[in-house]
């Protein structure tokens, strides 16, 4: 693993980066996305939108992040916070072209929920190039540096997907294509139609990844990391929607994601999750982080995602400075972290999937073994 920018006057930590799977692009070990947050909570809409995007994507590029997230579904309406981090973006390469450099920046969409209409949603080839060409007016860009399938389609053949992000990668509107939320099996149908037709294959996963929810991250996903697939992975969701930075130990407080209308169902899913003893492992993970690590419980498991080797990098979701610059000292905590650490919080979580065995040989699913010297 490369380091890069070097040290930064706002932390003064370096960055990592990693190869993404096969495309040779250099991605940022931490990334920051725009899920759930821009186009829908109040102060980050409109012109306030673009102010606080701004604030923050300065701190995580002068911290080394290159690696910015997007989909056609994020926001309200829909592209929202697409068009928020497009003026954003540009106003920053006003400022300082040197720092935002187009050609150092890893910029991503995804594909799948674009609008109401029954032709503007789905993986169709119209879809795809609609959705994409949309996607770049807002994000004012000639082109995205991945683009990924938002979801499988289980109306559109994968042939049919194929080919059209073959059209996309090869047109010069993305350098490599990926998937998320996709299964092993469809993933790797997509790989060898590629391969057997001379297309492009799926070159990267989006997978939810944390430490609540790790089977098939772990353990489905374990032969896609080797050859030939050698697939990279930018995972979502690293902090459970906040669940994991201790915030709910003690209830659901006010400005959190779990109090804004659309998403009734997280509320419903933290009852479920105090109901089967979840709420006590997260209580137990802060002391742990507190007592024996001096960082806090978001720390700690963004620090527990970066030490698996299969991570390429991990999608941030902050909403503001102190949560930005908290996140970026999870660099620090996972080079604390050693194998009797691991060991411990495994035994916390209770959770450790099964070694695989199988296509792709045998081992404990890629756990623990980074060492982040």
């Amino acid at each position: 693993m490369s380091d890069g920018l070097g040290e930064d006057n706002m932390t003064g930590k370096r960055m990592f980066y990693k190869v993404l799977g096969n495309t040779g692009l250099h991605v940022s070990v931490l990334s920051y996305g725009f899920w759930a947050t821009y186009g829908i909570k109040d102060g980050l809409s409109g012109e306030k939108g673009v102010e606080k995007a701004k604030e923050l994507m300065k701190i995580a590029r002068k911290s080394g992040i290159n690696c910015f997230d997007h989909a056609e579904a994020y926001g309200v309406p829909n592209g929202e916070a697409e068009r928020i981090f497009g003026i954003a973006l540009s106003q920053l390469m006003e400022e300082d072209n040197s720092l935002w450099r187009r050609s150092e920046l890893i910029i991503t969409t995804k594909i799948y929920w674009g609008g109401e209409g029954v032709n503007e949603k789905g993986l169709s080839r119209k879809h795809i190039n609609e959705g994409l060409k949309k996607s770049l007016t807002r994000l004012q860009l000639d082109y995205v540096d991945l683009v990924f399938c938002h979801r499988p389609d289980p109306l559109t053949p994968t042939s049919t997907v194929v080919r059209a992000m073959t059209e996309v990668v090869r047109n010069g509107k993305a350098t490599a294509w990926g998937t998320s939320e996709w299964s092993a099996q469809q993933i790797t149908e997509a790989y060898w139609i590629a391969k057997s037709e001379g297309l492009e294959p799926p070159q990267i996963e989006q997978p939810q990844y944390n430490m609540l929810h790790r089977d098939r991250f772990e353990r489905e996903y374990y032969p896609l990391f080797r050859s030939p697939y050698s697939i990279g992975t930018t995972i979502w969701s690293p902090l459970r929607s906040g669940f994991l930075t201790g915030k709910y130990n003690d209830g659901i407080p006010e400005g959190s994601r779990a109090t804004v209308q659309m998403y009734d169902w997280l509320r419903d899913e933290l009852e479920r999750r105090t109901e089967n003893g979840e709420v006590d492992i997260v209580k137990r993970l802060t002391k742990y982080a507190k007592s024996e690590l001096g960082c806090s419980t978001a720390q700690l498991a963004l620090a527990w995602c970066l030490k698996n080797p299969n991570v390429s990098t991990i999608l941030l979701g902050a909403t503001n400075s102190e949560q930005m610059i908290e996140n970026i000292g999870s660099i620090e905590v996972a080079k604390k972290l050693t194998k009797s650490h691991m060991e411990e919080i495994d035994r916390i979580l209770g959770n450790s999937p099964e070694m695989w065995w199988g296509p792709g040989g045998d081992g404990p699913a890629g756990r623990i073994l980074d060492s982040f010297e």
